[in-house]
């Protein structure tokens, strides 16, 4: 799935945030983007074990609000978590400058 994502310069969107990003202590120091140096952006939903599809989509809507303002993903990661009822919002660089 990476090659493909990355040679067709699309952003990804995933559930499965550690897989790809690493762990959230240090995004970059595993998983499948840890060795990627350019990419279109890495979209992590992030919810309570065996999320549901309204879940999901409620967060893809949210992370779709956070593109509106800024699009720009480019080296990027954009978590949107869904935690105890709160919502929160994260967006760093990966790789790390």
């Amino acid at each position: 799935m990476k090659p493909f994502t990355v040679a067709g310069d699309w952003t990804f969107v995933t559930r499965n945030s550690i897989d790809f990003r690493g762990p959230s202590a240090k995004p970059g120091a595993k998983g499948q983007y840890a060795d990627v140096d350019l990419h279109a952006g890495l979209v992590c939903l992030n919810g309570p074990p065996g999320m549901d599809l309204q879940t999901q989509i409620e967060l893809f809507a949210q992370a779709l609000e956070e593109l509106r303002e800024d699009g720009d993903l480019v080296n990027q990661v954009l978590e949107i978590t869904l935690e105890d009822q709160a919502l929160r919002v994260r967006r760093y660089r990966l790789p790390a400058e």
